[in-house]
């Protein structure tokens, strides 16, 4: 892989090992696609979701390509009485990454990060590396040592 993104030079600092991917040059968009793409299981590839809690702070939830984030659970996992996605337009300004390049690591602010608990059964998961056409692969672990995290059941 010619381009390192911010994510990887993270990882690097940190000594983190972990296996980069990319899908520049294909027409995948959405999650679903990005993992037949890369011959992933949807299972194990996880997309990166920027909520606001009533309180006003925000989290980030981060579910399986092919899964919806249940608001209600995220909520009740992070003690909130509600949460909602934020705008499209706010996500750039608020984590400095664009809509589908989105990753929990390196964010403008550390957030929360929960993970739908589904990604205890794997090794290792891939999720955004912070630009859109490039993926890397950790353990759960490896992510925990970066931003910190906890499991929920958060998808439907």
């Amino acid at each position: 892989m010619e381009e390192k993104t911010n994510v990887m030079r993270i990882l690097d600092q940190k000594k983190i090992p972990y296996t980069a991917h990319s899908y520049v040059g294909t027409d995948a968009l959405s999650g679903v696609e990005v993992a037949s793409v890369l011959k992933q299981n949807p299972d194990q590839v996880f997309k990166t979701l920027v909520t606001k809690g009533k309180s006003g702070k925000y989290f980030v939830f981060m579910v399986p390509v092919a899964k919806e984030l249940n608001l209600k659970k995220a909520a009740a996992a992070v003690r909130e009485k509600s949460v909602e996605m934020i705008h499209q337009k706010d996500l750039l300004p608020l984590t400095g990454y664009v809509h589908g390049g989105c990753s929990p690591i390196g964010l403008k602010k550390p957030f929360p990060v929960t993970i739908d608990r589904t990604a205890e059964q794997f090794e290792t998961i891939l999720y955004s590396a912070g630009k859109i056409g490039y993926q890397v692969q950790t353990s759960l672990a490896s992510l925990g040592k970066v931003v910190r995290l906890q499991t929920a059941d958060i998808a439907d």
